[in-house]
């Protein structure tokens, strides 16, 4: 059993649950969410709190018992504080703007880097270099964030790219002339 999944989730003010079959809709003051889950393992609300309970008594429904109990309190975070990540792009030339519903990158690259942003998820960017991306959905800041990253990891050698603030970059030494 999950030590984990027998703790329960509060439910705070102005938050707001509904349970139907293996679906959980939270909504709060900085959005909603919703997720599926498999059915083994069963979700009640009540006074203000969401209990979880495996359904049978598999190797399965007891990993999926801890795992939906730490997503809903995720969901249950998101949905009151919200979720940021913070990315910095180095290299001459290389910045970022935003155009209506797109982040615009310049990589180096021969073109520009049009990214939609998806709904649900707040980007600004100051001073051109730095980026923050800012939703109540914890996977879906994070698949953003990765995306952005992934146009130009950050090389070894120079150091450009665009980073996670607070990533460490293992940096090599280049080629010496002998």
């Amino acid at each position: 059993m999950s030590r984990i999944g027998k703790q329960p989730v509060l439910i705070p003010d102005k938050v707001k649950v509904d349970i139907t079959n293996s679906t959980v809709l939270i909504e709060g003051p900085k959005g909603k969410v919703s997720k599926v889950f498999a059915p083994v393992v069963k979700i009640t609300v009540a006074d203000k709190k969401i209990t979880f309970s495996p359904t049978e008594d598999s190797r399965f429904a007891n990993a999926m018992y801890g795992t939906v109990r730490s997503i809903v309190a995720g969901m249950v975070k998101g949905v009151t504080e919200g979720y940021s990540k913070d990315l910095e792009i180095q290299g001459v030339g290389f910045k970022a703007n935003l155009k209506g519903k797109q982040l615009d990158l310049a990589l180096g690259y021969s073109h520009p880097i049009l990214m939609d942003i998806p709904e649900g998820i707040k980007i600004t960017v100051v001073e051109g270099t730095k980026v923050k991306v800012e939703g109540c959905d914890k996977q879906l800041v994070g698949a953003v964030t990765a995306e952005i990253r992934s146009y130009y990891p950050p090389e070894p050698y120079k150091g450009k790219g665009v980073r996670i603030v607070g990533e460490r970059v293992r940096r090599k030494e280049g080629k010496t002339v002998a």
